[in-house]
């Protein structure tokens, strides 16, 4: 624990225990709501963005360590956020500073995560956890808001793992729903753009809203439905392009979501997927995923585009990754990591469809690889 990032005293903040499958143990302080929470922990090397991160419905299932060391200085607001409620399991932290310093703030970090029933923990050493991370790779883990460290790590080793879990189908809608908002503006909040261009049904995995601000901001019209809409169902919509969209969890069991892509793919429907939507195109033309040690989490991670040579810096969340080794002659590796040379995106050379592995949106940022929504609009062009 670290009390000298308390200055009014620690007192005022319950003991808490961060406990991991491996034993080892870490004390700090609640700053979140009661009780316990056990997932996979992963870290998360964004520097900006804890509020759109907690929201993200692609951490469910996963505990965040977010490896800068202050979290919380600007408070949250009810405008930034990537779904309705926070989808992360619990938060990690260094440092929640005691003060909020921002004009859009409307509370702390602390009572808003108490609001949303979240578990969390600050005044630990995420150096010390990143770095047992990155060489033991994302384990189970349990924050426990008290001092029971033996039951912290029994609960910890109890977690199941995230291969063979389809998260997607519990986080989606429940019925389809028209969405018209667009992004944000400081002056407006947020637009409402024209929609006459396309129509583009997404599929909701766990879809992040900006997502969908920047698809209507481009002349789309949107239907989202429920992750297990079939491709019958869809093309009853008359859609002039599908999204399948990010989300949590192993990508292998969403049967009902590969099924249906490989039906758009065979219509020659443009298509373009992004996180779990790439992973889903990849096993719809016969490719395979694989569980990654750690995973990419992060707001910097470089990407490279093979054809210009361009280096983006993107957005990334993910845990698993497309092996493209297993993909069909009829793909084209079109992105891969600089980090560590992974999959990052593919086209097919014979149908209308793509797909990109980072979080092209990124909201707040960086917004280096936009250009990938004005491909999906070309595509869908071409086909009127």
């Amino acid at each position: 624990m670290l009390p000298q990032l308390f200055p009014e005293g620690i007192n005022r903040f319950p003991p808490a225990i961060l406990a991991l499958a491996d034993g080892t143990i870490f004390r700090g302080v609640s700053i979140g709501a009661p009780g316990h929470t056990v997932a996979e922990v992963v870290f998360n090397t964004a520097m900006t963005g804890y509020q759109e991160i907690l929201t993200d419905p692609s951490y469910s299932g996963q505990i965040v360590t977010l490896t800068y060391p202050h979290i919380g200085n600007t408070g949250v607001n009810a405008e930034d956020v990537e779904a309705n409620r926070v989808y992360a399991a619990g938060l990690v932290v260094r440092d929640c500073p005691a003060r909020v310093s921002n004009f859009r703030s409307t509370q702390s970090l602390p009572e808003y995560l108490s609001e949303q029933g979240i578990v969390a923990i600050s005044g630990i050493d995420t150096r010390k956890l990143t770095r047992i991370l990155r060489e033991k790779g994302a384990q189970g883990a349990c924050i426990f808001v008290g001092t029971d460290a033996e039951r912290a790590v029994e609960l910890a080793r109890g977690f199941p793992g995230m291969t063979g879990q389809d998260l997607a189908k519990v986080v989606s809608i429940k019925a389809s729903t028209d969405w018209t908002q667009g992004t944000w503006d400081l002056e407006e909040g947020y637009t409402s753009p024209e929609q006459s261009k396309f129509h583009v049904v997404a599929y909701d995995y766990g879809v992040k809203s900006n997502i969908l601000r920047l698809l209507a901001d481009r002349g789309c019209r949107i239907t989202l439905v429920p992750a297990q809409t079939s491709a019958e169902e869809v093309f009853k919509l008359d859609p002039d392009g599908v999204f399948l969209s990010n989300g949590p969890g192993d990508p292998e069991p969403c049967d009902y979501a590969i099924d249906a892509t490989r039906a758009f793919l065979d219509k020659k429907l443009p298509v373009f997927g992004i996180c779990l939507g790439h992973q889903i195109m990849g096993l719809a033309v016969g490719g395979k995923t694989v569980k990654m040690k750690t995973g990419h989490h992060g707001a910097n991670h470089p990407v490279q585009d093979l054809q210009s040579k361009r280096v983006f810096i993107t957005s990334q969340n993910h845990g698993f990754a497309v092996d493209a080794a297993s993909l069909p002659a009829n793909t084209r590796v079109t992105h891969v990591s600089l980090f560590d040379g992974t999959l990052q995106g593919f086209e097919l050379t014979d149908r209308p469809a793509f797909c990109f592995q980072g979080h092209p949106e990124a909201s707040p940022g960086p917004h280096d690889i936009l250009e990938l929504f004005d491909k999906f609009i070309s595509l869908m062009s071409g086909q009127k």
